[in-house]
């Protein structure tokens, strides 16, 4: 144990972040920006980071790997928080683990940081682990052996909406009616909420303590990765089998897992390793300590599902650099939405642009195939829906609740963004999305098609109606831009008039 005498943190000193642009750090960043702190971000490609942070936090360019760059991003920080891992990166991800993490504490140490905080993973350490597992054991040792003051959290299943290990259940649930179902779905865990992962992870900024500390953390129930996929399909209103085979061995549980849910290919194999390991708090000392009374599972899964409602996930493991994929056909998998995006540049300012956008609908039309809008509406006015009868408002502007045809505007704030969501019968939820970015004589329009599947009916209608929908998007998207082009700088000024 260090002998280093920890005194609570005083809001002007300076926290180091990695990891910002992962699961985990990337939320905690707004907690800090939040409270005040002042926050440097350490992060290989600074650019991603641009638009998330907030005027006050420094971003630097540097890696955990590169030991240069970790002494330059030090200088002056009192708190460092160690939130990455090389999971992602391939076989050789633990001897990664060990070098950044040698090289973050020897940087740490002759900068004279005071305090590392350290997000580890629970497991008991008299069995033996998983390669995953025992990496982020090392790492902690690592961190410890460094002299400098280490708190260290131990977490089992994090629940948020965007995290690894929820998008999984989340995934399966959705697509799978039946499933058949290894051993390790039965492995007793205790998943906690990303809110009081984040809260455990803020008070340790200003733990009175001295010497390194371990605490373990975990929600109020103790379950299983099948309770929690029953339980997610409950509130989805899914009905789920679960059929329990003893032959699908981790190897062949990741294979089954990747054909399934193919976002998860780079990662699969080791976050099935690590889940055959029970992962329940032993310690209750966090809970002492700390004062914190983390959710049960039920409130953990609704709180995730109503923030991706709310915030369209503020942050996604998938962000994380070292968890990077490929587009591919049909769009790309969100949590439980898909989503098929373009953009173009036109050589128009961006209010222009933004006015075509909003008088789109009514009796202006859909800018491209509107006898296909129709006939759309009329199939659904035929099972019941409202269909393209309604029209709009006003032909002109738009608020917030206004009706666009078979849409409702969910958001929309002038000259950036219009979002609508869909009132037609459909087996999910469906939203279309314009945001205009740009402040001289050019602009860039970004045209987002969403949808939230409702199981396997909802999957089968995105791929069946993706090759009309990518045709009808695109030419929706070259209209918009025909009409910006077409309209001369004294209409622009008119137009601007009207709208000031």
């Amino acid at each position: 144990m260090s002998d280093i005498d920890s005194t609570p943190l005083a809001e002007s000193s300076l926290v180091l972040l990695t990891g910002a642009t992962g699961y985990v750090g990337g939320r905690l960043l707004k907690g800090l920006e939040r409270a005040g702190r002042r926050v440097r971000c350490l992060a290989r490609r600074p650019e991603f980071l641009k638009g998330r942070v907030g005027p006050h936090t420094e971003v630097v360019r540097g890696d955990v790997l590169d030991e240069d760059s970790l002494s330059r991003s030090m200088e002056g920080v009192h708190t460092a928080y160690y939130l990455v891992h090389s999971m992602g990166s391939g076989p050789s991800f633990q001897e990664a683990d060990r070098r950044a993490a040698r090289n973050f504490g020897e940087a740490a140490r002759e900068a004279g940081v005071r305090r590392i905080i350290y997000l580890g993973a629970l497991g008991d350490s008299s069995e033996e682990l998983s390669q995953h597992l025992q990496s982020r054991r090392e790492v902690a040792d690592l961190l410890r052996a460094s002299g400098v003051q280490t708190v260290e959290f131990r977490a089992s299943i994090i629940i948020g909406s965007g995290s690894l290990s929820f998008e999984m259940i989340r995934a399966l649930v959705e697509r799978l009616p039946v499933m058949i179902t290894p051993r390790w779905v039965s492995i007793p865990a205790q998943p906690i909420a990303i809110s009081d992962v984040l809260a455990y992870l803020l008070h340790a900024l200003d733990l009175s303590v001295e010497g390194n500390q371990v605490f373990e953390i975990g929600g109020e129930n103790a379950v299983s990765y099948g309770d929690l996929m029953l339980e997610y399909a409950r509130q989805r209103g899914l009905r789920r089998a679960m059929i329990a085979v003893p032959v699908l061995t981790p190897r062949l549980s990741s294979l089954w897992l990747r054909l399934v849910t193919p976002l998860y290919a780079r990662v699969g194999r080791v976050l099935i390793d690590s889940i055959r390991h029970p992962t329940l708090v032993s310690d209750d000392t966090a809970a002492c300590v700390f004062g914190i009374r983390p959710m049960g599972v039920r409130e953990s899964i609704l709180l995730a599902m109503d923030n991706e409602d709310e915030e369209f996930a503020e942050t996604r493991w998938s962000d994380a650099l070292s968890s990077a994929t490929r587009a591919d056909w049909g769009g790309v998998i969100f949590g439980s939405r898909l989503v098929a995006s373009r953009a173009a540049r036109i050589a128009a300012p961006a209010d222009v642009v933004f006015r075509v956008i909003s008088r789109i609908g009514g009796t202006g039309g859909w800018y491209y195939g509107d006898w296909l809008w129709r006939l759309r509406g009329l199939l659904d006015l035929l099972v019941g829906g409202v269909g393209m009868t309604r029209g709009r408002r006003n032909a002109e502007w738009l608020e917030v609740g206004d009706v666009v045809d078979c849409w409702r505007v969910q958001a929309f704030a002038p000259n950036r963004l219009l979002r609508l969501e869909a009132e037609m019968k459909l087996p999910g939820r469906a939203w279309l999305q314009f945001e205009v970015d740009g402040s001289g004589p050019t602009s860039v329009l970004h045209q987002t098609a969403i949808f939230e599947p409702l199981g396997s009916l909802g999957l089968a209608y995105w791929y069946a109606m993706y090759p009309l929908h990518a045709v009808l998007f695109t030419g929706m998207l070259r209209g918009i831009i025909a009409k910006a082009l077409s309209i001369d700088s004294g209409q622009r000024d008119a137009l601007r008039e009207a709208t000031s």
